[in-house]
């Protein structure tokens, strides 16, 4: 919503967003029309994956392109559909690894089913990647449109020296375990942490129990350009996750926002993310499920102000040299455009049906 449908609308074309709004709680931009659906969240999906295939058929009715962000409303699309575009934002075969709720037994059988529909939607719909490490599992070449954020062209206020934040879905995979761990022990520190983000079923009796003793402030889902601006001022933000093949070749898309926001970067050894980090020094690399050596950064950090306010600008410097999403809108809109194959005139663009509903 933040990203590309801000910039379609601004190009003029028409929006219809099939999204949770109301239970994320998120008012959309007044120019979009909006068809709300139930939340697909954890184990709990049948209601929304139901939802979504009429949502997604009455959408289809009056528009030029659809747009889709789940591998799960693959299965939802309506047989009479225009120009139909996956937006591939993960590692969908992967994916089950990290999601703890799925039993064991579709855990093991979904990747070969899910490979066998990413070679069938790669013959029939337009791919669009997020990242070029996807390009290496497909057969057929595919454009790649980073996933990628707002960058203040300055830098905001330097790191503080009171909290630490995690931006983004928490869940077991992507160290909320840890990230409680390290809350307790940042507390005789005077240091507050700061969680944003919606949790799988069986965190947030975790983090509600570490809320209660005081020992953090859990956020739940808050929209993004809201997240990012409670990052700014922090010591640090954190990237946790464990060393699973679903997060293995890419970059997390809150360690370039943290970058942009120009706090430095606390992150596990994950190959694309490390070699960022200690390529730019915008952060800190600590082993997997090291709590220890993730406190020690962040106590190092907050005692070189100097030297936290120095990473955090060189991460600014490279978000907005690189991951600016300003400099690749242009280049979203017009495949979206190409696509469609109808010229845009004044006053009238593309019908875009975009479709997202699952965490």
């Amino acid at each position: 919503m933040h990203r590309q449908i801000r910039a379609l609308l601004d190009a003029g074309h028409e929006i219809t967003y099939v999204a949770p709004f109301t239970d994320c709680n998120v008012t959309p931009d007044p120019r979009i029309r909006v068809i709300d659906v139930p939340r697909a969240l954890g184990g709990h999906r049948r209601r929304a994956l139901k939802a979504a295939r009429g949502a997604l058929r009455r959408g289809a009715e009056d528009a030029d392109l659809l747009i889709i962000h789940d591998v799960e409303l693959l299965f939802r699309l309506p047989r009479r559909r225009p120009v139909t575009v996956w937006d591939v934002r993960e590692n969908p075969a992967a994916a089950p690894e990290a999601r703890s709720y799925l039993p064991e037994r579709l855990r093991r059988t979904l990747p070969s089913l899910i490979r066998r529909i990413e070679a069938r939607a790669e013959s029939r719909l337009h791919l669009i990647l997020a990242e070029e490490s996807y390009r290496e599992r497909l057969s057929l070449p595919h454009p790649v449109v980073p996933n990628t954020t707002y960058v203040p062209p300055r830098p905001p206020a330097p790191p503080g020296h009171s909290r630490v934040i995690h931006v983004g879905h928490l869940s077991r995979a992507r160290g909320a375990v840890e990230l409680v761990e390290l809350a307790r022990r940042l507390f005789p520190h005077g240091i507050r942490m700061d969680l944003v983000g919606a949790a799988d079923a069986e965190i947030r009796p975790l983090l509600r129990d570490a809320q209660r003793k005081g020992l953090l402030d859990w956020y739940g889902y808050v929209p993004n350009q809201h997240a990012l601006r409670m990052a700014e001022g922090a010591i640090a933000g954190l990237s946790l996750p464990h060393d699973v093949a679903a997060y293995r070749r890419s970059v997390p898309a809150k360690v370039g926002e943290y970058m942009s926001r120009g706090i430095p970067v606390i992150t596990t050894p994950l190959p694309a993310t490390a070699s960022l980090v200690d390529r730019t020094g915008c952060g800190v690399v600590t082993p997997f499920g090291d709590v220890d050596t993730v406190l020690h950064a962040v106590l190092t950090l907050r005692e070189d102000p100097e030297g936290a306010a120095a990473m955090g600008a060189r991460g600014h410097e490279e978000a907005l040299r690189h991951y600016n999403w300003p400099d690749h809108a242009g280049d979203f809109v017009g495949l979206l455009e190409e696509w469609a194959g109808r010229p845009v005139t004044p006053g009238r663009g593309i019908g875009v049906l975009e479709a997202w509903h699952a965490i």
